[in-house]
């Protein structure tokens, strides 16, 4: 949260921070919808084929510097495009929604058959075609259009696939790494794969 005075902003949505800080910075997205769309696609399927890869009696060990779990990441970053379709269909997306934890016995099977899930519904909402830009939907930080949700939810996914990636190598999992710097080109994408 930024607070000036009286005056406070969220500080989730990047045109909403440029506003309240009166900059003369463009902050929409970069990547048309249908950019989005395929980027956040291929994160999710670059999710389901590393989150197999982790051994069970690993998934219960935190990440780096956060009291969250192996697991709950690996729900984590199916719920946040979950939350987003949400969204899509009139529901205010909450923070409540980010601290959803999936059964403190999901094993990876669980985890893949939840994220395919996901990803079924997430393209089956983009079939239907009510993928407006512009449209409108509520936050808890505003309403925000549909593009910069997109935007957001797609960064966020992907931050937590490269998260994802790194913690296989921690654990001295191989994998072929499916995903590369450029995956996450036009995308305000953290620099760091974990907070400071």
């Amino acid at each position: 949260m930024l607070s000036r005075g009286d005056k406070f902003v969220f500080g989730q949505s990047l045109p909403q921070i440029i506003e309240f800080l009166g900059l003369n910075e463009k902050g929409g997205p970069a990547l048309s919808t249908a950019e989005l769309y395929a980027r956040l696609d291929k994160f999710m399927t670059a999710a389901l084929e590393l989150l197999p890869l982790m051994p069970y009696d690993r998934l219960a060990t935190h990440v780096p510097g956060r009291p969250r779990s192996y697991r709950a990441l690996g729900f984590h970053l199916f719920r946040v495009v979950g939350a987003f379709l949400d969204a899509g269909e009139g529901t205010t997306l909450e923070q409540a929604a980010f601290r959803e934890e999936p059964p403190a016995d999901a094993d990876t099977a669980a985890l893949v058959a939840y994220g395919t899930g996901v990803r079924q519904r997430f393209q089956h909402w983009w079939a239907a075609g009510d993928t407006a830009a512009a449209r409108t939907l509520g936050t808890y930080y505003g309403p925000q259009s549909l593009h910069e949700l997109l935007e957001r939810t797609t960064w966020h996914a992907g931050q937590h696939v490269r998260q994802w990636m790194m913690l296989l190598e921690r654990e001295g999992m191989a994998h072929h790494r499916p995903l590369v710097d450029t995956d996450f080109a036009g995308l305000p994408m953290p620099q760091d794969v974990w907070d400071g």
